[in-house]
Formats: C-alpha cells, sequence, structure tokens
C-alpha cells in the first residue's frame, strides 16, 4: 500500500495528493483498495474513534487534491458550497487550441455503458463549464491550465475531447497518443464554511513527462 501524500491536516479535515491508478473509493468489491480506505486507516490509527466522510472524488486515473471532511457537518457545509471552490488542474491534451483561453459551455448526458457525453438536448444532459488557457505548446501536444465551475463526471475529459483535444493517454476519450492520464488536479481554494477562513490547498506538480 502506498503511503499517503498529506497536504494539509487539522481536526477537522484532512487533504491528501491522490496518486494516479487509485480509486477514490471503492466500486463495490470487496478488496479495492482505495484513497478513502487509506485515509480511514490512517485517522483510526490516531483514535479508533475517528471517522472520515469524503467530501469530492477524483477519477482513478487523475491525481491530485482530494479533500476529506473529519465529521459530517462539515462534509455537508462543503458540500453545500462546493461549486463556489475553485478547482483548478493541469492538463496535457492532444494538438495545439486555436482558441488559447476559452470557457466551454456544455450539456452532458452518460449512455447505458457509463460514456459521458455532449448533447444539444438540454432536457437530457446536465450544464458543464470548463475553462481552460494554453500555458506551454509543444509540437503535437500542449499543457493547459483548466478550472471549472461545476463538477460532473468525466467534464474536463469529455469537454476537451468535443473540441478535439483529448487529454493525453485518456482512451475512453479517444486520445490516440499512449500515456497515462496526463490530467492532475493542482489546486483547491476554499472558504472555511464555520470560520470563514480562505484555505489553499496545492499538490505538488505531476510530472506527464512532456
Amino acid at each position: 500500500m502506498k503511503k499517503l501524500d498529506i497536504i494539509y491536516e487539522d481536526k477537522e479535515m484532512v487533504v491528501v495528493n491522490k496518486p494516479s491508478g487509485l480509486l477514490t473509493i471503492s466500486t463495490g468489491k470487496k478488496n479495492d483498495i482505495t484513497l478513502y480506505s487509506m485515509v480511514r486507516e490512517y485517522v483510526k490509527k490516531q483514535n479508533p474513534k475517528n471517522k472520515i466522510f469524503i467530501v469530492h472524488r477524483l477519477d482513478k486515473d487523475t491525481s491530485g487534491v482530494v479533500l476529506f471532511a473529519k465529521n459530517e457537518v462539515l462534509k455537508h457545509k462543503l458540500q453545500f458550497n462546493w461549486n463556489d471552490y475553485k478547482r483548478e488542474y493541469v492538463a496535457v491534451v492532444e494538438g495545439i487550441p486555436s482558441v488559447k483561453k476559452n470557457r466551454l459551455v456544455h450539456y452532458l448526458a452518460e449512455s447505458k455503458t457509463l460514456q459521458v457525453y455532449v448533447t444539444n438536448d438540454k432536457n437530457k444532459g446536465k450544464i458543464a463549464i470548463t475553462n481552460y488557457e494554453v500555458i506551454e505548446e509543444y509540437k503535437n501536444k500542449s499543457k493547459l491550465k483548466v478550472w471549472i465551475e461545476t463538477g460532473r463526471k468525466n467534464q474536463i475529459r469529455a469537454q476537451l475531447a468535443y473540441i478535439d483535444h483529448p487529454i493525453v493517454g485518456d482512451r475512453k476519450y479517444n486520445s490516440k497518443i499512449k500515456s497515462r492520464l496526463c490530467l492532475h488536479a493542482k489546486r483547491l481554494i476554499i472558504i472555511h464554511p464555520i470560520t470563514n477562513k480562505k484555505m489553499i490547498f496545492e499538490a505538488k506538480d505531476r510530472d506527464f513527462g512532456v
């Protein structure tokens, strides 16, 4: 089992830099090793009565900042305000976008095979808003700063693929470049719902090898 990379911890929360390839929470298999199970084991070693509550998730192959609450009240308060917080990612995509800074607004739906896709039917999909800015350009790839205004499943991956710039290594969304998924949750900025204190959590950069 990998060692937890703890970014921040206090009596109310713990923030972890999740590695790529690790589920945030179980898919139902009894033997799943997940970030949640690792954090739960960690807090129970401090005190067997300690509990941990998942506030949000990252896809299995996405790395970066994940916040857990240590009590249910804080969990619900954080989730209630979640779309007000700034969630910033770094992604490497195929190609070089002609629009260097953009705000993508689409409606996303999910197929029977659990594939998220863009739809023009507002009644069928849920709105997803993803912003990006090109920060580096390579021969056939680009590094983007990405920040989201909604938290739909696979939204960054689906929306970037829809504009013909899939994330490198994202076979689910037709990336042609063989690689691990080049998506990293770099920074989370919240206003603590109880203390009103601004808190910034940042995961160290991930080397995508580009």
